[in-house]
């Protein structure tokens, strides 16, 4: 039986604003830097320093749907590649260099590392997009 409890609303909401944090904050503070010092900066690396509160949001949306029996497949799949997709591109520059400056950050190398950071993000993405589905799911209201 599905449950759509205030606890498992709570879980869905509290970890859908939770995986977007890491996506939507370089977009934010680019804006504002572009608006205060009419100079655009971007940091895409912020997605992968925020991991923590990905990985926590993640948790608590992946509880959601296993409590709502909702969006378990898009959200379990999204979070596994959340966790492994930076994990493999750590390890890939550790093996090539990058990681301990022995090798510029250049060529292919540098590429496929960025390839992995880029795979992550897409996974936060649609991460996101399942937590929305979810919320959707457990607010709509029965039809008579």
């Amino acid at each position: 039986m599905e449950k759509k409890d205030i606890l498992t609303k709570s879980l869905a909401i509290a970890g859908t604003v939770l995986v977007w944090v890491p996506t939507l904050a370089p977009a934010l503070f680019s804006a504002t830097s572009l608006i205060q010092a009419r100079m655009f900066r971007f940091d895409y690396l912020m997605p992968a320093e925020l991991f923590p509160v990905a990985l926590v949001g993640g948790v608590l949306l992946l509880w959601a749907a296993l409590r709502a029996r909702a969006r378990r497949g898009i959200i379990g799949r999204s979070l596994g590649s959340a966790v492994v997709l930076p994990v493999v591109g750590q390890v890939i520059a550790s093996v090539t260099g990058l990681a301990s400056g022995r090798t510029e950050p250049t060529g292919w190398q540098w590429a496929l590392v960025l390839a992995f950071l880029a795979l992550y993000v897409l996974a936060l993405v649609i991460l996101g997009i399942g937590g929305v589905l979810l919320l959707r799911d457990l607010f709509k209201t029965a039809r008579r």
